[in-house]
């Protein structure tokens, strides 16, 4: 008999609330069995859910995930799933690597205002020491 987790059980082992995982579910990212009013997730609700988190924390969108989960079960298979998984990949290192880029930038320009305020204080308060006396 196969192992059977209680929504209790992945919000606690994944750190997510149970509003999370019934989104999913609304979603149609899951599919857990019902028991009366009880959620009973599989082993394969609980690596879909294991592999949405991933998504989510490398920044793939909810569409996204869900393109690369459901072509597993679909022709070409897992072969297609992984050229289309790597290409996401690339597209979305380009993206946070133009974000890095901007950053960067951003971050020169705040030390270079930085720099100039620090010196016109440095002027203004000898300025102020030359009228005080």
């Amino acid at each position: 008999m196969q192992r059977l987790y209680t929504i209790t059980q992945l919000t606690r082992e994944f750190d997510i609330t149970t509003r999370t995982l019934r989104f999913y579910e609304a979603q149609g990212l899951l599919t857990p069995q019902r028991r009366g009013r009880q959620r009973l997730y599989r082993p394969a609700d609980r690596t879909r859910l294991k592999l949405i988190l991933r998504g989510k924390r490398l920044g793939f969108s909810l569409s996204e995930i869900r393109e690369i989960i459901e072509m597993y079960g679909r022709a070409p298979g897992e072969a297609g799933q992984l050229r289309l998984l790597m290409g996401k990949i690339a597209a979305r290192r380009a993206e946070l690597i133009e974000k890095r880029r901007d950053i960067e930038v951003i971050l020169a320009e705040l030390d270079e205002v930085e720099t100039g305020a620090r010196q016109r204080m440095a002027e203004i308060g000898s300025s102020a020491e030359l009228e005080e006396r």
